[in-house]
């Protein structure tokens, strides 16, 4: 929040405003250095301090989305897409989080940043309030159970929604029941949620960058969920990437700690070490895949504003 990503300092203004003495703040340094050693009374050894990250800079990294308009999305409890911009930040005319990626050897790569609320959450809301499931993995069967959603819509606003809406009065929806809806559309429509919810921030990044999106890359444990990563190839209209690594929050800080101490030698040597698991390839008519995105929209629509002045 102190910290001027154009001029890559704290923030003379913003820490006047707020008095907070600069002295005070501590040195800033690239995300890939050695910036000292444990104790030897902690190991045996000294061991090099040498990476650091914020979680979804991290996953970005370990994802190797290295050249602008790579991004990847982390499917946890909730949803976090990081795109790389390049050299130069974007401010955002979508509600989006203009970030720094990260820095290496003094030079900085710009990343936007969409965050979405309630994903994997969704899910758990199914096993735990609903109790149509007894474990998370159940939820792909049940929503196999029916051939498509029967046109129900959930939007999980449990707490709002996040980018590119940015509602907090917004709250969970469910649009479409009729007599023959059953759990298994209701399983359906959630997990279409998160998809849904992606495509909406991907459409952000796209229209903020000017970049067109080719690909997808996938971490976290929602993506496990094959239905879910196909209907989301299937919405969004490009391939969806899944690594043979999922925790890639934790490669990235690996690669970044990695590089400083010689490990490896460069990020062409990472990328061989980066290997997809799974490639999905959409395979829906796109014609079917606006019709779907408009009944979305209109869900959306319903779900904004439910709890102001209340």
């Amino acid at each position: 929040m102190l910290y001027n990503i154009d001029e890559q300092q704290w923030d003379d203004d913003l820490l006047d405003l707020l008095d907070i003495p600069k002295e005070i703040l501590p040195e800033v340094h690239d995300s890939s250095e050695v910036y000292g050693t444990t104790k030897t009374t902690i190991f045996a050894h000294e061991v090099p301090i040498a990476g650091i990250a914020g979680d979804q800079q991290s996953a970005m990294f370990g994802q190797m989305c290295q050249e602008p308009g790579m991004l990847k999305n982390t499917y946890g409890t909730g949803s976090f897409i990081m795109f790389n911009t390049g050299d130069e930040p974007i401010l955002s005319e979508n509600n989006l989080l203009s970030t720094i990626g990260w820095r290496r050897n003094s030079e900085t790569t710009y990343a936007l940043e969409g965050s979405i609320f309630i994903a994997g959450a969704v899910v758990q809301w199914l096993r735990d309030e609903l109790n149509i499931i007894n474990e998370s993995s159940e939820v792909e069967e049940l929503a196999s159970s029916v051939d498509d959603n029967g046109g129900v819509y959930m939007v999980p606003a449990f707490t709002g929604l996040g980018a590119p809406h940015w509602d907090q009065s917004a709250r969970g929806t469910i649009v479409g029941l009729t007599r023959g809806s059953n759990a298994g559309h209701l399983a359906r429509a959630a997990l279409e949620s998160i998809a849904f919810q992606t495509k909406d921030v991907l459409k952000a990044m796209q229209s903020d960058s000017g970049i067109e999106i080719k690909e997808l890359r996938v971490d976290g444990g929602a993506t496990q969920n094959d239905l879910l990563m196909q209907f989301q190839a299937d919405i969004l209209g490009i391939p969806i990437i899944r690594p043979e690594i999922l925790e890639t929050t934790a490669m990235g800080a690996a690669y970044l700690a990695g590089l400083a101490v010689g490990f490896w030698d460069d990020i062409e040597e990472l990328k061989k070490h980066w290997k997809v698991d799974k490639r999905f390839e959409p395979q829906m008519d796109r014609s079917e895949a606006k019709r779907l995105t408009k009944q979305w929209h209109r869900a959306v629509k319903r779900s904004k504003s439910w709890n102001r002045n209340s």
